[in-house]
């Protein structure tokens, strides 16, 4: 793709940059492609032929720097990468603005690493049940390497403030959802309100992903994760909200034709329990109070997906599927009671008093 066809890139810029801040590293003319972008940060892959690399750039035309941290993507990615925890290899972070390569915004570097993310269940279908299984659980396993990590050993003590994290999560999400109130949502404010009266004792704090899910790492051909990716949300705080969101995305959402997907209905997907009880067998932690955590998820994606239909609404975003993501909405509330109420389907006790 020639550089006037990549948008909020330009290629020859970035080549003399790297050329000034890694010299040796690019050996030919750099070509591109764009991998992901839109509401998220862009993802463009690049190459001289011989290596590929990746950069990430925040949206175009984005307002909230704090909301597409480049640096902080970058830091956590850094202190990583000489851990267990596969992660891609930072090249280069450029906080200047006018840099020219990514005009107006600053962006950083990293290694391409190969594999496959896996989106849905029908995706899955290919490996089969065992591989499947095998899959899904070794993301259990690399969360635990993930949350097991020290902060303060990786340069990290100062990433986050895990003192009432839990609330502060569910009063950002609360303001989420009122900044894209515009219809009724029978359900939600008895979800938010059931939350914050059950809010649990957190674990000692650890380096959450804070969208840890299938579609988020990479798989190799011999089904190892070779990478975590997408660290915008990371932060120190509780790591059983990874968990949650990790069971939650484990669960079948009972509506066909969603234009959101998990991969629960794979066949060979392990259950909801097993992910649980390999994550407490392996990390030690009380995952007792499992149900609200995976709760939560469901109302932060929830408030998430309600945000996208409002902003549908007001023709300020478009995307496969945003017409019906409003109907969706109901769908998460319900599970995110349901689950609050009788656990995510793990047989295990909850843990959960009303207060």
């Amino acid at each position: 793709m020639p550089p006037d066809d990549l948008p909020g890139l330009d290629l020859d810029r970035l080549r003399g940059l790297l050329d000034a801040e890694r010299p040796g590293l690019v050996h030919g003319p750099l070509t591109g492609r764009l991998i992901e972008g839109g509401r998220s940060n862009l993802t463009y892959a690049v190459t001289d032929g011989t290596s590929k690399w990746v950069v990430r750039r925040p949206p175009l035309g984005h307002v909230l720097a704090t909301a597409h941290d480049m640096r902080r993507e970058h830091r956590v990615i850094s202190a990583l990468h000489p851990t267990a925890v596969p992660v891609p290899r930072p090249v280069l972070l450029c906080e200047d603005p006018e840099n020219g390569a990514v005009p107006g915004a600053p962006f950083y570097v990293m290694e391409f690493v190969p594999g496959t993310p896996y989106r849905t269940a029908g995706q899955l279908a290919p490996i089969g049940p065992a591989r499947t299984r095998d899959v899904v659980l070794s993301l259990v396993d690399t969360l635990v390497e993930l949350h097991a990590v020290d902060p303060a050993e990786v340069g990290l003590a100062d990433f986050g403030r895990p003192e009432g994290f839990l609330d502060r999560q569910l009063r950002r999400w609360g303001k989420q959802l009122d900044a894209s109130r515009n219809r009724e949502l029978a359900g939600i404010d008895e979800l938010q309100a059931a939350l914050g009266r059950k809010l649990p004792r957190s674990p000692a704090p650890a380096i959450v992903h804070g969208d840890y899910r299938l579609d988020n790492v990479l798989i190799d051909t011999d089904d190892r994760i070779t990478a975590i990716l997408d660290w915008e949300m990371s932060t120190l705080g509780d790591p059983l909200t990874d968990l949650g969101l990790l069971v939650m995305y484990s669960m079948p959402l009972g509506a066909p034709d969603s234009p959101v997907s998990t991969t629960a209905e794979a066949a060979g997907h392990p259950t909801p329990a097993e992910l649980i009880e390999r994550y407490a067998a392996r990390s030690g932690r009380d995952v007792s109070a499992v149900s609200w955590y995976t709760a939560f998820a469901w109302f932060k994606l929830a408030v998430i997906l309600e945000g996208i239909h409002y902003r549908y609404t007001l023709g300020q975003t478009v995307g496969a599927g945003f017409d019906r993501i409003g109907d969706l909405v109901p769908v998460f509330i319900d599970h995110g009671l349901t689950t609050l109420r009788t656990g995510p389907h793990t047989g295990l006790h909850t843990g959960l008093q009303e207060g």
